[in-house]
């Protein structure tokens, strides 16, 4: 029998004792009077009932209050009846946890336990999806700074096994060099995300078109080095954040627009109302089935892991975590061009 219905047959069976109780109750107490009387009359018994006699008037109170805690106790198991449904739904509860993440109640029905059960199955999932996301990035990062971590180890290893020349040293530490900086690289992406997936500490009006023209102005160099011609299409545009957060937002998407680039490509960059911002580059073809997961971290479209392109694989990543950190919603496809197409949406200032 589902809660509902429990508690639906308690409340009926309450009404009908409160309103046939008081008067089975006078009844009785009526009855037990009227018997005690008779018999305290006879005079067989007479001497026997005289001790009594004083007692007599307590006993109607007496009476009714053994009527009170039967009620009482009527009252509590029917309780623990309706309640028993939820006390049979703790035991598998008690069983979740980060040792069997799949484990989970499946409790069918349309009444308030069995939505109650598939709300913490779903809940579940979510915890699971992201249980196995944080593993994943761990297993990831782990790798990602491996790699780098072992190639310093083996040219260390080299320069010590032997002598070198000048221009052999000069070579080592330009290599040592660049895995460095690939390492720092790394780590600031790292810290990054992890202050984006925090939230925002502060929020307060930010002129979108102006941090885009500021960020243009950074990487004009660096697209100009890349022989990728930007364009900007910039319209006035407020938004509520913190600048840093959404100078990073901007800055990630132009530099993989430009890194993921052909030359003599182009880079695209919007601002408008929906969405706030559109950042579209024509590097190569990207597939529809491959968009989704570049947003994951540590994620390229090429596997070949040993081609880094001077990233970390978490431009993207950080992206979505600042874009979310405001309320916003981030999305990518395939440019009609070949490329990529980000489109990211922000609340407007209210």
């Amino acid at each position: 029998m589902t809660p509902r219905r429990r508690v639906l047959l308690v409340g009926v069976l309450a009404l009908l004792g409160g309103y046939w109780l008081p008067g089975l109750g006078k009844q009785v107490l009526a009855g037990v009077w009227w018997r005690a009387q008779t018999f305290c009359d006879l005079q067989t018994v007479g001497v026997v009932c005289e001790p009594v006699r004083p007692f007599i008037p307590v006993l109607p109170g007496l009476i009714e209050l053994l009527i009170l805690l039967a009620g009482v106790l009527a009252v509590w198991g029917a309780a623990r009846w309706c309640l028993r449904p939820v006390r049979d739904l703790a035991d598998p509860i008690a069983d979740l946890g980060p040792q069997n993440l799949g484990h989970r109640i499946r409790r069918g029905g349309r009444d308030e336990l069995g939505r109650l059960s598939r709300a913490i199955d779903d809940m579940m999932d979510r915890v699971t999806a992201g249980y196995e996301g944080q593993r994943r990035f761990a297993a990831n990062a782990s790798h990602e700074l491996r790699t780098p971590l072992a190639v310093q180890r083996t040219l260390i290893e080299v320069g010590m096994s032997q002598s070198l020349t000048g221009e052999q040293l000069d070579l080592l530490t330009a290599q040592l060099l660049a895995t460095n900086e690939r390492n720092e690289r790394l780590i600031e992406g790292l810290l990054a995300l992890s202050e984006s997936d925090q939230g925002l500490r502060s929020s307060t009006p930010q002129r979108l078109d102006e941090i885009v023209t500021s960020v243009l102005a950074a990487y004009a160099d660096r697209a100009a080095e890349a022989g990728v011609t930007v364009e900007s299409r910039l319209a006035p545009r407020v938004v509520p954040g913190e600048r840093v957060l959404l100078e990073r937002l901007v800055g990630n998407l132009v530099e993989n627009g430009i890194k993921y680039n052909r030359p003599g490509g182009r880079l695209t960059v919007t601002v408008g109302e929906d969405p706030a911002l559109t950042v579209t580059n024509t590097g190569q073809s990207v597939p529809g089935e491959a968009v989704a997961g570049l947003f994951e971290p540590f994620r390229r479209l090429a596997r070949d892991r040993t081609n880094q392109g001077g990233g970390a694989g978490l431009g993207l990543a950080i992206a979505r975590s600042i874009t979310q950190a405001h309320d916003g919603i981030i999305a990518a496809r395939p440019g009609e061009d070949g490329g990529l197409r980000v489109d990211v949406q922000l609340p407007a200032v209210r």
